[in-house]
This record gives structure tokens, C-alpha cells and sequence, in this order.
């Protein structure tokens, strides 16, 4: 479910935005002065939540963009198996298998609490607690 729709002038650095289907976080938007002719323009510059691929745009200043719903929980990771990790949410108790993070790689055991983010119904690991 969306949020909302906002235009490529307000999409300052660390807002979340939907490119093509997928959520990406700003991380700076440069943006053109409207001319005599034409519209302002914004070159937008964006990293992947999930895949952490970078992105560049340029969109003219009314585009408009979805900024994607994102819901933050915690939960405990059950088991560590390989490239996955087995978690449960800690308010419904729901188990989930989840991507394990490179960049977490080392930090993440059984028992430990994980902070976990619903992006659009996508899930991933963000931070050990």
C-alpha cells in the first residue's frame, strides 16, 4: 500500500521513493532552475533498500513518485542456516525466513533480536539490537 505521491523537487536526501517498481532512498537530488522554455529538472541519485543498487535519474521537477510504507519490528532469530535466517516477529509471533544480510553476517546468532523492515511486503534484515 502506498503512503503517498510526492514530486521529484521534494524528494530531499533519505526519502524513500519507488523506481520502477522497487524502493530506493535518496541520497541527493540536484535540482535545475526552470528556464525560459522549460520546466525545472532533477537529477536524482538513489540506493536500492533491499539490493543496494545505485541509481540515477533525470526526471523532470513535476514527476511524481510513490513513497512506499515502511513498517520497522523487531523480532529473534530462531536459526542461522546458511544464506537464511529463521526469525520471529516478537509482537505476533509470526516465523518468517528471511535473506541474511552480507554486511551482518557475522553479528547474527540464534537467540540475538533483529530489527526488520516491511517494505511493500518485502521483508530483509536491517540491524542487530
Amino acid at each position: 500500500m502506498v503512503l503517498k505521491l510526492i514530486d521529484a523537487t521534494q524528494a530531499k536526501s533519505g526519502a524513500n521513493i519507488i523506481i520502477e517498481g522497487e524502493s530506493y532512498s535518496v541520497k541527493s537530488n540536484d535540482i535545475s532552475k526552470s528556464g525560459k522554455h522549460g520546466a525545472s529538472k532533477c537529477r536524482i541519485e538513489a540506493i536500492g533498500i533491499f539490493s543496494g543498487k545505485k541509481k540515477v535519474l533525470a526526471v523532470p521537477g513535476h514527476e511524481r513518485f510513490e513513497v512506499p510504507n515502511i513498517d520497522k519490528r523487531k523480532a529473534q532469530v530462531l536459526s542461522v542456516s546458511g544464506k537464511n535466517v529463521s526469525v520471529m516477529d516478537l509482537e505476533s509471533f509470526e516465523t518468517m525466513d528471511l535473506p541474511l544480510p552480507e554486511e551482518l553476517e557475522g553479528e547474527i546468532e540464534a537467540e540475538k533480536q533483529v530489527e526488520y523492515w516491511d517494505v511493500e511486503g518485502q521483508k530483509g534484515i536491517k540491524r542487530v539490537l
